[in-house]
């Protein structure tokens, strides 16, 4: 879809033009899936959220402005969908003190023998607070002050639930790892 296509696909969402809206949420659906399965425990609940964030979409399709990236627009939706979705599923965010938890470095080769599906796995097997906080800090490069202001948690908790998710998926890794180098 060329930007003028797209331009025009908008300007028929903001009419609530159902076929616009149809061919916008097909253009974006794979990129939208991709967002929200890192968030996601499973296709189910990303297919859920990435509908959520459409919704979102259509009704505040009048507060993009042309001249920003639509893509990052619509990402910045898709991420805030995923944080709520996460906000109403999850009653307390699973907290470690720091001082139990150790930094530990994940082994490149072990990482390049994973597909990006065995990875998006591992990252979907973490508990909800740990993938989130992931992915928000590693993915969405956001700060442990914006994160904890958006999970409504402590710079702190942001802090030891990205160290433990770290924790967890080098563990994963190693157990994967294990099974790579029993089979070579």
């Amino acid at each position: 879809m060329t930007s003028e296509e797209l331009a025009s696909v908008i300007e028929g969402c903001r009419s609530n033009n159902a076929e616009n809206q149809k061919q916008l949420y097909h253009f974006f659906y794979n990129y939208g899936m991709t967002v929200c399965s890192r968030y996601a425990r499973n296709e189910e609940e990303a297919r859920e959220m990435l509908n959520d964030a459409f919704l979102k979409v259509f009704i505040k399709i009048d507060k993009y402005s042309p001249h920003l990236s639509f893509k990052a627009w619509l990402n910045k939706i898709l991420v805030n969908t995923a944080i709520d979705y996460y906000r109403r599923s999850v009653n307390q965010p699973t907290v470690v003190d720091l001082v139990h938890v150790q930094y530990y470095q994940i082994d490149a080769d072990a990482i390049v023998q994973l597909s990006v599906k065995e990875m998006l796995k591992m990252v979907q097997d973490l508990p909800p607070s740990y993938r989130m906080v992931f992915n928000l800090h590693v993915i969405e490069g956001y700060k442990h002050p914006e994160i904890a202001e958006k999970l409504g948690i402590t710079i702190g908790a942001s802090k030891s639930n990205l160290a433990k998710a770290r924790m967890k998926l080098r563990t994963m890794i190693q157990k994967k790892e294990g099974k790579i180098s029993k089979h070579a």
